[in-house]
């Protein structure tokens, strides 16, 4: 259903219950937060436990600093699109690298290598000092 078809009554319970659902899970992630730290640091590293707070602003760096900020979650979004414009304009120019490379073997680089694998080698003695 679109947004625009449900009744007053029940956008207002949705919102209501989409605040109270995101308040909840935003408590919960602070707790989960503060757990882990107090649970694994002290004892690995020997820092100090951390507040509430402290495992909100926690999570909030961790957001910011690997996850962005807002949703981005559709499918077709613009930055996906030129990702994928990206990679495929890579995969042409190493397309077209290996032909040129193929070319240039074709044309110079066998001859060279067998030329370098006929010559004899030249070995050094190396002398010790001792």
């Amino acid at each position: 259903m679109n947004w625009e078809t449900y009744h007053p009554a029940k956008k207002i319970v949705l919102v209501i219950g989409g605040t109270i659902l995101g308040i909840a899970v935003a408590i919960l992630v602070g707790f989960v937060i503060m757990w882990l730290w107090n649970g694994l640091m002290p004892k690995l590293f020997g820092l100090t436990e951390i507040t509430y707070w402290q495992g909100i602003g926690l999570g909030l760096l961790g957001r910011l600093l690997f996850g962005g900020i807002g949703g981005g979650n559709s499918k077709d979004s613009s930055s996906k699109r030129k990702g994928k414009q990206r990679i495929s304009h890579c995969e042409d120019a190493y397309e077209t690298d290996w032909e040129k490379y193929d070319k240039w073997w074709e044309k110079e680089g066998k001859k060279a290598y067998d030329e370098f694998n006929t010559e004899p080698e030249k070995v050094e003695e190396v002398t010790s000092d001792e």
